[in-house]
């Protein structure tokens, strides 16, 4: 039999304290505690009438214990002289006000080894159901399923109560002023991008980037992945469409300044220094904070669960149970199958439904998302949130929605060639201020070397003529190279 997880000690020391202090006690603990968070069924009953009784009342005494007990149908249980005299004997155990909170958050601990404790005997339950029949990812599913669950649970489980705005402000000031910050979420490496969304990728939050096919969403993920994975925040790339040695051969081509191709083909070998270059740019990927799944085909609830399955074991929490520090790059949000699509369900039906369930495990697992979706036809003239599939879901749910597309030919000649190929247009953006209508971001993309530099904005280039001499370079993957010893 196993250990039952209990303190009565405990149990009667947050008693007598909500019986001698009343309410103001009470609200310290009661969204921790519950009835199930006492063991001794007596206690559990007791806290039942306690905190019926204090919605009447800011004290306790005996009758309005018995009153609540009446109301709640549980008179029974105190017609037994001794319970009558140990919720009597409460009145005097001696314990402090100040103490109670701290009892109360033992019994809530307890409670949750509970919880593990029935979470691990219902995994051997289900568990021995299986057959043989079922895919390893369903049997694997059986035992992560009920722990995520509980983990998630365990982690809403956040004290939450009315307090006044103004309190503590000082404080917060006087740490903002100590501790000043470039971004407050993860940097994408490109600082007029961050600056435009609010601050990099933020906790709970889903930023969204459209673009047509062939244009370089997936040189843009791998470019963010790259910046923020060598600064050691962990980074989980999942991929629809490319394989493992095409993100490789991209990666090492940014890194060592070796074109793809002669990366691809293996012709690098034939000149020493490129071959020390390659060298050196895999032993740098092979220490980056990247993780790489493909889940080309896979259905959406099962790419969750590997999402899921990344936090819990590759991130982890906080000594507060928050998750550490991380960036989730999905690419892209698209249907997996025509299954998908059905008579009731269309296409901008379905990729509402992932987005919903992509900010929902953000708001619940508290980390940032960068995802990608494709422009529709109206993408290549027009730059507005009605150029993608679902567009009022999509924009509803994303805290960002920027456009990544080509130049025309005429912005082009007129801003410079030397200032790039490629601009970005933040068109949404809940927390930062985006930019002017009209402006965007001149992005330079070298294809050859799976490179994208952020330029400067083309208000700037108007405002300073200078810059588009110079070809102005901001927080680009250039400066990646220094910070890895590469050049």
């Amino acid at each position: 039999m196993p250990k039952v997880l209990c303190d009565i000690a405990s149990e009667r020391a947050v008693l007598s304290g909500l019986y001698q202090y009343g309410l103001e006690c009470y609200l310290e603990v009661e969204e921790i505690l519950q009835s199930e968070s006492f063991v001794d069924s007596s206690n559990q009953v007791i806290y039942s009438c306690i905190s019926t009784a204090l919605k009447n009342k800011k004290t306790l005494d005996l009758p309005s214990i018995l009153s609540a007990a009446k109301d709640l149908g549980l008179s029974e249980l105190f017609n037994q002289k001794q319970e009558i005299e140990y919720i009597r004997s409460l009145s005097n155990f001696p314990i402090k006000e100040e103490n109670v909170l701290n009892f109360a958050i033992k019994l809530k601990k307890l409670e949750f080894g509970r919880e593990i404790q029935k979470t691990s005997k219902s995994i051997y339950t289900n568990v021995s159901g299986i057959t043989g029949e079922e895919s390893f990812d369903e049997i694997l599913s059986l035992a992560e399923s009920p722990v995520f669950d509980l983990c998630a649970g365990h982690n809403r489980g956040v004290i939450n109560r009315p307090e006044l705005l103004g309190k503590d402000i000082s404080e917060y000031v006087g740490h903002l002023e100590s501790n000043p910050v470039d971004v407050l979420g993860i940097s994408s490496g490109f600082s007029r991008y961050d600056i435009a969304i609010g601050g990099g990728f933020r906790r709970k939050c889903v930023d969204l980037v459209a673009a047509r096919p062939k244009v370089g969403k997936s040189v843009f993920a791998d470019n963010v992945a790259i910046h923020a994975s060598s600064k050691g925040v962990p980074v989980l790339v999942l991929d629809t469409e490319m394989s493992k040695e095409d993100h490789w051969n991209r990666i090492l081509a940014n890194l060592s300044g070796i074109e793809i191709n002669s990366i691809a083909t293996g012709k690098f070998s034939e000149d020493s220094g490129k071959s020390e270059r390659v060298k050196s740019a895999a032993n740098k990927l092979s220490e980056l904070e990247y993780d790489y799944i493909s889940v080309a085909g896979k259905p959406f609830e099962q790419i969750l669960s590997l999402m899921k399955r990344w936090i819990l074991q590759r991130v982890g929490f906080d000594e507060n149970g928050r998750v550490n520090d991380c960036l989730i790059v999905y690419d892209y949000l698209k249907l997996m199958s025509s299954s998908s699509i059905t008579s009731n369900v269309q296409e901008y039906q379905a990729l509402g439904f992932q987005i919903t369930a992509l900010h929902n495990f953000c708001v619940e697992y508290d980390c940032p998302c960068l995802a990608f979706v494709q422009l529709n036809r109206d993408g290549i003239t027009k730059e507005s949130t009605d150029v993608v599939s679902g567009s009022d879901r999509l924009i509803w749910l994303c805290t960002s929605f920027s456009i990544f597309k080509n130049k025309a030919d005429e912005e082009v000649a007129e801003d410079g060639v030397e200032n790039g190929n490629r601009k970005l247009v933040p068109v949404v953006s809940r927390h930062g201020a985006g930019l002017s209508d009209g402006d965007y971001i001149n992005v330079s993309m070298q294809g050859e070397f799976a490179r994208i530099n952020e330029l400067s904005t083309r208000n700037e280039l108007k405002l300073s003529p200078k810059s588009k001499d110079e070809g102005l370079v901001v927080g680009s993957l250039d400066d990646l190279n220094e910070d890895l010893d590469l050049d």
